[in-house]
């Protein structure tokens, strides 16, 4: 059966990103998560890390990205693999919104934000 993106509505997961489900365990994926950011120019994801490797792929606009202490741009058309339990996060760079579709090796989004204690989780059900 196809899925449909706009099927799935769309979260704020903090001020200046918005994030939309593509594929989860919520519809039926065993091991992969995938979605979408739209991200206002000064925000992004704050230093964190998964238990599983995830690709970033910028789609529209431009990023600060981070691996531990490498900070990398990246830009429209390019991705950054991010190793299983590495620290990372990312920001929007640019001037315009930027557009990140994001690919985990788990059907559940987990991740430990930088200092924390417990793991944030959705799309699990």
């Amino acid at each position: 059966m196809p899925i449909d993106p706009d099927a799935s509505s769309l979260e704020v997961w903090r001020p200046g990103v918005t994030t939309r489900m593509v594929t989860s365990a919520r519809n039926g994926a065993t091991a992969l998560c995938i979605f979408e950011q739209w991200v206002d120019p000064g925000a992004g994801a704050p230093t964190h890390s998964h238990a599983v490797e995830e690709v970033l792929t910028v789609r529209a606009g431009e990023a600060e990205m981070w691996i531990d202490a490498e900070h990398v741009t990246v830009t429209v058309g390019q991705s950054l693999l991010i190793p299983a339990g590495r620290n990372h996060g990312f920001r929007n760079s640019g001037t315009a919104t930027l557009h990140v579709h994001a690919v985990l090796a788990s059907a559940i989004f987990e991740a430990l934000p930088e200092g924390a204690c417990d793991v944030t989780r959705r799309w699990e059900h």
